[in-house]
């Protein structure tokens, strides 16, 4: 059996990377000084895409999507016009580079809050091509599938019964042929808002991960605390107790 395969994480440039959650050669938002900006690839409007200053992970091929103008904003608050841009832009680029075929795998996340693994406020996202790894030999179906939220003809979300890493994970899926984009769009935007403003506990931090495959496009959205040192430990994965009560509040409040 092949062993597993390790990214490395470059210390000495992580040294000098800005943190603002750590207050970490933090002088000012470098997203926000937009004429400081250099190896822009694309730009449209408020959206920029550009080359990671800081590209801690070796063997990869990382950028930066800035998503807004200022810091304020989150992606709970986008118009609906908005967010389908955004996510048009931010998805035609990640695809773009997957279909290249320079990388093993092409991941594209986003991270939010100080308990996401992020370093800055200022709404990006980021799409990272990795040479040696293909993170689709790690994932199951199971890890899609679960207790509907709503579906439409071009899009199903649902919460996660078998989930990727624990507790609550939602799932927006929609053909890979992109027809559904609009309301995956739509829809994310339902469930951020949702897990900063009336999820059952206080939430300030979330990630989102999205997938290629199986000719779909899946939009994973996990709230973030403190990890399990169960998870950490020994693996072992747990779910929430209250999933129905979370769906239920979920499809009374945004999805009516």
């Amino acid at each position: 059996m092949e062993k597993e395969k390790y990214l490395v994480f470059l210390n000495d440039i992580n040294k000098d990377k800005p943190n603002e959650f750590k207050k970490i050669n933090m002088k000012e938002c470098p997203f926000c000084n937009r004429e400081k900006l250099t190896d822009i690839i694309d730009q449209k409007g408020p959206f920029v895409l550009l080359k990671n200053k800081y590209p801690t992970i070796k063997d990869t091929y990382q950028l930066v999507l800035i998503e807004t103008y200022s810091c304020d904003n989150d992606m709970g608050q986008y118009s609906a016009e908005y967010m389908q841009e955004l996510m048009r832009f931010g998805v035609k680029h990640w695809l773009r580079i997957e279909e290249s075929g320079e990388y093993k795998s092409v991941i594209f996340y986003k991270n939010h809050g100080p308990n996401s693994g992020g370093s800055l406020k200022h709404p990006h996202m980021q799409i990272v091509g990795i040479d040696d790894i293909d993170y689709k030999l790690k994932i199951k179906d199971e890890y899609f599938e679960g207790i509907e939220v709503h579906k439409s003809d071009n899009c199903l979300v649902n919460l996660s019964h078998r989930p990727f890493n624990g507790f609550t994970e939602f799932n927006i899926i929609i053909s890979d042929d992109l027809y559904g984009l609009n309301e995956l769009s739509y829809n994310l935007k339902k469930i951020v808002h949702y897990l900063l403003n009336n999820y059952f506990v206080k939430c300030d931090s979330f990630n989102i991960f999205f997938y290629h495959f199986k000719e779909k496009i899946i939009c994973k959205v996990m709230p973030r605390f403190t990890s399990s040192p169960l998870l950490l430990g020994y693996g072992i994965k747990q779910i929430s107790s209250c999933e129905r009560e979370i769906v239920d509040k979920l499809k009374s409040m945004y999805f009516q």
